[in-house]
């Protein structure tokens, strides 16, 4: 599972060959959550408000590169970095 950013203890991570919606994953701790690109909502799992604000945060300043990095991944090709939240 490549990671593609990482953040104030917040872990970005997309898997190669996933199921659609494009989504990625975020891990914080023993927290993990699934959230979709395009709507920037959790399908699986959960975060703290706090760190979940952050992600989404993020996600939004970043959502093309988000959607770019699902293609990549659909075709099992290297993923690229995404800059972290400052």
């Amino acid at each position: 599972m490549p990671e593609i950013s990482r953040f104030l203890g917040i872990i970005i991570t997309m898997y190669f060959n996933e199921h659609n919606p494009p989504h990625f994953h975020a891990r914080y701790g023993d927290y993990r959550a699934e959230i979709a690109i395009e709507t920037l909502s959790i399908m699986a799992g959960s975060l703290p408000p706090r760190v979940l604000g952050l992600v989404m945060e993020w996600a939004a300043l970043h959502r093309q590169e988000l959607l770019e990095d699902w293609e990549l991944a659909r075709r099992q090709v290297e993923l690229k970095r995404i800059p972290p939240l400052e």
